[in-house]
């Protein structure tokens, strides 16, 4: 009964289908895992294999006119599943965020990056304007950004990919949801900025207790962040361990081929401080 109550987000049986004039195409299908409290599942898998898939599903963001959302998902205690979009736009943000893989879809170009920020804090809370402001610089404080501020002023386009990857992830993390979906969130990012992130996902998660579903092909990042992994092929989930298990003894074919294929980067004992 304790385990099940951990449990902030249970998804059971996921099976995803996109309608076409060619009839219907199974997307992800038998798909079955849950996050606890605090905890991090590494989802991982090459390119096209389901990843992003399930967690718009979860999101409740696909196209509802052409595709077909079979299973259940469970976010603490409430199906996600048949609600309305105007309940789920309350859910997302406040209860469940999105860091998505590309940070140019998350803005609108017409705003500045202050008017969203401020916005979507105020949808969630009783904050006035001022109050948001002031969670706004700080989140942004901590995602290593300078002059968060001047950033609030600034629309979309003034910011690099980077800048905005990381103004997305304060966003994110700002309201310390249940549970963050991070879809490749370092892939914009340099090593620096990427360590720097990371930290910040991993305190938000010890300090407020969100689970962390972290999508990566990067499975460096998923060694070092992830508590769990589930490895997806061919919109299946095909293995499923604890991190250390995963890395050090896999038991599927398709994950000791991942794992093989690593990059590997031999460095010399000399290190190079940067100042």
């Amino acid at each position: 009964m304790g385990i099940e109550q951990s449990n902030v987000l249970e998804v059971r049986n996921l099976h995803v289908e996109v309608n076409s004039i060619n009839g219907s195409t199974t997307l992800v299908q038998d798909i079955n895992f849950e996050l606890k409290r605090g905890r991090v599942l590494g989802l991982v898998g090459e390119s096209g294999c389901g990843k992003t898939v399930t967690s718009m599903s979860i999101l409740q963001l696909l196209d509802r006119k052409t595709s077909n959302v079979e299973g259940s998902i469970v976010l603490q205690g409430r199906k996600l599943n048949g609600l309305d979009e105007k309940e789920m736009r309350k859910v997302r943000g406040k209860d469940i965020a999105f860091i998505m893989q590309n940070p140019m879809n998350a803005f609108t170009p017409v705003f500045t990056i202050g008017h969203q920020f401020i916005e979507t804090i105020r949808s969630h809370t009783q904050w006035n304007k001022k109050q948001a402001a002031e969670l706004a610089i700080e989140a942004l404080h901590h995602v290593n950004l300078p002059n968060p501020a001047r950033i609030l002023k600034n629309y979309p386009f003034q910011l690099s990919g980077g800048m905005l990857q990381r103004v997305m992830i304060a966003i994110a993390a700002c309201l310390h949801p249940a549970v963050i979906i991070a879809d490749e969130p370092t892939t914009a990012l340099d090593v620096n900025n990427q360590k720097r992130v990371l930290h910040h996902l991993d305190k938000v998660r010890s300090e407020y207790g969100s689970a962390i579903l972290l999508i990566s092909h990067d499975l460096g990042v998923i060694s070092e962040m992830a508590d769990d992994v589930a490895v997806m092929q061919n919109g299946r989930i095909v293995e499923k361990a604890d991190v250390f298990q995963l890395f050090d003894k896999p038991q599927h074919e398709y994950t000791k081929k991942l794992l093989n294929a690593r990059s590997i980067l031999h460095l010399d004992e000399t290190i190079i401080h940067l100042a």
